[in-house]
């Protein structure tokens, strides 16, 4: 849609499309598919937004849990993000995770919507213990490209640029962006479907900086470890998820400045 007046956005993904690391739970997540919702709220004053993501979820549980109530939702934009979760279990298979994407875009894009997606960094780059998982990085971006391609899916391709990788558009946990990492995001994508106003200055790197090094690098990645990848691995080993009981928390569409009312899926839902 060249005008970029677009109606009825429907997010489906994970806990970067719910917005973790920009926010908490407590004053309310934010994350990059709120940021783009009020982007295109500026455009058009009727616009509708619903945000059926959920934390934890890996691609399988994308696909089966929210794109029978996205295509209820009837949307004109869909963005679809999922893979990270995958990409952080011992049996990942890239042709699975990417085949479980390509069914949501393609049922998405059946149905009329115009549907978004992205890549992924190097988490090489923002976590140096996660050095081993480039090559599985590496192999789904191509996937999600040529998926993509397949669809007629546009694809903000944050992979190809550096600045993606740098730690300070993260969080502390670097697994979610931060605040400025979804300004970034929801910046790309507004780019990459035309929107009014948008431009590539979200590719600009950040100023330069001193990095630590020595025994201060090591010192944290040992706080990093302890604080965030210890409780993840006794998650794991318990076969537990952060978005266990958790439901989507826009799960109507709903007008921008309207809060959804009661716990996610019991408030008042407005016709499609």
């Amino acid at each position: 849609m060249p005008s970029g007046e677009y109606l009825r956005y429907v997010a489906l993904g994970d806990s970067q499309t719910e917005g973790l690391g920009d926010g908490d739970d407590t004053i309310g997540l934010r994350g990059f598919a709120d940021r783009l919702a009020e982007h295109l709220a500026a455009i058009t004053p009727s616009f509708r937004y619903a945000n059926l993501a959920v934390r934890g979820r890996v691609s399988a549980q994308v696909r089966r849990e929210q794109l029978a109530p996205a295509l209820a939702l009837r949307p004109d934009l869909a963005t679809v993000v999922a893979g990270v979760n995958d990409l952080l279990r011992p049996r990942f298979n890239a042709e699975e995770v990417a085949g479980h994407l390509e069914d949501m875009f393609a049922a998405l894009t059946t149905a009329g919507a115009h549907v978004v997606t992205l890549t992924f960094p190097d988490v090489g780059k923002i976590t140096p213990l996660a050095r081993p998982l480039t090559s599985r990085v590496a192999d789904l971006n191509d996937r999600i490209r040529a998926a993509a391609a397949r669809h007629g899916v546009t694809v903000a391709d944050t992979a190809r640029h550096a600045v993606t990788g740098d730690p300070r558009l993260w969080s502390p946990d670097r697994l979610h962006a931060g605040p400025l990492g979804h300004e970034r995001i929801a910046a790309a994508i507004a780019h990459a479907i035309g929107l009014p106003g948008s431009d590539d200055t979200w590719t600009l790197p950040l100023p330069p900086r001193t990095l630590p090094a020595g025994r201060h690098a090591v010192a944290a990645e040992l706080r990093w470890a302890a604080a965030f990848l210890g409780p993840w691995l006794v998650r794991r080993l318990r076969n537990q998820s952060s978005g266990d009981g958790r439901t989507a928390k826009r799960s109507h569409l709903l007008p921008l400045n309207t809060a959804p009312l009661g716990p996610a899926g019991s408030g008042p839902r407005e016709s499609p």
